[in-house]
């Protein structure tokens, strides 16, 4: 069965993405060469969720999923685009530097506050819409943040 307008990824009005997911998300992109993306996968419907998903760059069809078959293909989200503005992640030289007299267990622990604190700032700064490509088509989509 091929997509139509009864359950294509036109549909979609709105996507819900957990705040915790777009912080992992984010982080990873920023921190690592993978591409980590927030997926809607089919059947598509009004109302869609967006998970957690590392793109497999070893995958013949790049982990997408290439709709070759006549299956839809999921849509990405990236991350950057589903905050208001993406603060600079906290680098542990940065943490050191601001404390150059503390010992290694107190960088440490400070670092580990940097990095929650980035990542509650991210939590907060989820949008409310998100342009998504459809059909080859940006078209912008609702965004319902759980969590």
């Amino acid at each position: 069965m091929t997509d139509g307008p009864a359950d294509g990824p036109e549909r979609i009005r709105s996507i819900a993405v957990h705040r915790e997911d777009v912080a992992s998300a984010l982080e990873a992109t920023l921190r690592s060469d993978r591409e980590v993306v927030l997926r809607v996968t089919p059947p598509f419907s009004g109302r869609m969720r967006a998970r957690l998903h590392a793109v497999d760059a070893d995958a013949p069809d790049g982990g997408t999923g290439d709709g070759a078959d006549g299956s839809a293909v999921p849509i990405h989200v990236d991350p950057r685009d589903l905050v208001t503005e993406v603060p600079a992640y906290p680098e542990v030289d940065e943490t050191a530097a601001t404390h150059p007299d503390a010992d290694v267990e107190t960088r440490r622990e400070r670092h580990a506050e940097a990095v929650e604190s980035w990542r509650e700032r991210v939590r907060e700064a989820v949008v409310d819409a998100v342009e998504i490509e459809v059909d080859n088509e940006s078209r912008e989509v609702d965004v319902t943040a759980l969590g």
